[in-house]
């Protein structure tokens, strides 16, 4: 049930989209009339409706190509240091120790530094 009416509330957004920008133009060409209905003598008289007419005029999309030319900007990559290699960075005391095992204590060495 909720399906049916979110498809509902849908179309009706489509069409009030469609109609407000100029896509769908809906003209009345014959309104509508009612049923007629009456009794005369014990006996019911009646005369058909009518249903109403319209005219719907609808937009065109043009899909197409062409050709067009677009500035598109120019990147360039600079490296720092005028173009040159960048020095490699000194490594410092707390780093060189986590690389080099700990020194031996009872005899065995610490190797989980070196582990990772």
């Amino acid at each position: 049930m909720r399906g049916i009416l979110l498809i509902l509330i849908l179309v009706v957004v489509i069409a009030i989209g469609a109609i407000a920008t100029g896509f769908l133009n809906i003209n009345p060409t014959q309104p509508a009339q009612a049923p007629a209905v009456a009794a005369e003598d014990g006996k019911l008289k009646v005369q058909p409706g009518q249903a109403p007419k319209f005219e719907v005029e609808t937009g065109k999309l043009a899909v197409g190509t062409g050709e067009a030319t677009v500035k598109v900007p120019r990147l360039e990559v600079r490296p720092a240091n005028g173009g040159q290699q960048p020095a490699q960075p000194q490594q410092s005391q707390a780093q060189q120790s986590q690389t080099q095992p700990a020194p031996a204590q009872d005899g065995v060495a610490d190797t989980s530094a070196t582990q990772q």
